[in-house]
C-alpha cells in the first residue's frame, strides 16, 4: 500500500520537481562515491534499502526532507550544496581571496580537503609555538 501511494506521489511531479530530484540524485551519487561507500552502505546509514537508494541517486522517486538534514551532516556538506542552490554572495564588497579560496576547497574531493585541513593545522600550530 504505501509503495503504492509512493508511487502514486511520483508520478504526478512536475518537470521542475523532476528535474531538482534527478540533480540531488546526481549530487548524492557524486559525495556517496567521493566518500567511498557503496549504494548499499548509504542506504544502511539512512535506514532505507539499497533499491530505494538507487531509485532515489535516479531521481525516479522523491527524496524525502526528512533524510536531507541526514544526508547533510553525513557529507559534511551544507544543505544549499546539497540540493544544489546557489548562495547569493554578501553584498559587501568584492569576496577576499581567503573567501575564494575556502569555497574552492568544498568543491574538492574530501581527501583533498583532509589534506588541506592537516596543513593549516600544522601551519596554525607552529605559529602558535613561534
Amino acid at each position: 500500500m504505501v509503495n503504492i501511494i509512493y508511487s502514486l506521489l511520483d508520478e504526478q511531479m512536475s518537470q521542475t520537481d523532476k528535474n531538482f530530484f534527478k540533480q540531488l540524485g546526481k549530487t548524492i551519487a557524486k559525495l556517496r562515491k567521493e566518500m567511498g561507500l557503496t549504494q548499499a552502505q548509504l542506504a544502511e546509514a539512512l535506514g532505507i534499502s539499497q533499491q530505494l537508494m538507487a531509485a532515489h541517486e535516479s531521481g525516479t522517486r522523491k527524496v524525502p526532507a526528512s533524510v536531507l538534514p541526514k544526508l547533510s551532516k553525513l557529507f559534511a556538506v551544507p544543505l544549499e550544496q546539497l540540493m544544489g542552490v546557489e548562495q547569493l554572495p554578501a553584498k559587501r564588497g568584492p569576496v577576499s581571496t581567503l573567501q575564494q579560496q575556502i569555497e574552492q576547497i568544498t568543491l574538492m574531493p574530501r581527501t583533498k580537503q583532509k589534506f588541506i585541513t592537516e596543513m593549516l593545522d600544522a601551519l596554525i600550530q607552529q605559529q602558535r609555538s613561534a
